[in-house]
């Protein structure tokens, strides 16, 4: 019989760094993380959202606000940090919809700023810090294979984030590298959206999907978890939609 290694790893007293932890998703994460026994720290742009979340998330959740397009700043948060064992990437604005024929190129080229570009800075200075057995999860979504009208840059991003997750995973190796790619969910993405618009995209997506209703975060945040522990898995991109891309 060959040699065999266990795959199963343990957040007990791990150290879990989420971007973009104050909301939505990156909420769901770390709050799920902290409960697995991680030692989680988040971060966001916003100090007065830091300062906000960690008063709801478990007790010893630390945080700081770091704008992700700012390299400089960036490195010195992982300088500061020190080693790590898993990074989750979750930060991004309210989605950019607009047509081609009404299309700011300027500000689509803002919208990559946060989402795919601040993603590529926070990986570069991650990694080298990322003890064995750890990981890198990224977020994409299922708009990325499943566009819309007026989705040309928010699909666009995420088409790039899914190939900058293959790339990585062979060029960090033995470092895993993975993304998830959730559905509609019940988060600030869609906050530039009136609450009636809002209400009325929950409800005819709802009626499409074949679990009959939208997502909410914490349907998505245990899938970056089995990523984190799940020690065979990279390169891959987790889809959690409720059966979107199927209707």
């Amino acid at each position: 019989m060959g040699n065999s290694q266990s795959t199963s790893i343990t957040l007990q007293q791990s150290r879990v760094v989420v971007a973009g932890g104050t909301s939505g998703i990156g909420f769901a994460v770390a709050e799920a993380a902290a409960r697995s026994g991680a030692e989680v720290i988040i971060a966001s742009s916003r100090p007065e959202r830091v300062a906000a979340a960690l008063e709801r998330l478990p007790q010893g959740t630390r945080g700081e606000s770091l704008d992700f397009t700012d390299e400089a700043q960036v490195r010195a948060f992982f300088a500061r940090i020190g080693e790590l064992d898993h990074f989750v990437y979750t930060a991004g604005e309210s989605l950019f919809l607009q047509t081609l024929s009404e299309l700011d190129i300027e500000a689509a080229q803002r919208a990559f700023e946060v989402r795919y570009w601040g993603a590529l800075k926070a990986v570069k200075h991650a990694a080298p810090l990322i003890r064995a057995n750890g990981s890198i999860t990224l977020t994409s979504g299922v708009a990325s294979s499943r566009p819309l009208p007026t989705w040309a840059i928010p699909a666009s991003i995420l088409g790039a984030i899914e190939s900058l997750t293959r790339t990585l995973a062979v060029e960090l190796a033995p470092l895993r590298v993975n993304a998830v790619a959730p559905g509609v969910l019940r988060t600030a993405l869609w906050d530039n959206m009136s609450k009636a618009d809002r209400e009325s995209l929950y409800d005819h997506i709802s009626g499409k999907m074949p679990v009959r209703r939208v997502g909410e975060a914490s349907d998505v945040a245990q899938t970056y978890l089995y990523l984190m522990q799940q020690g065979f898995s990279t390169g891959q991109v987790i889809v959690v939609d409720g059966g979107h891309v199927l209707v």
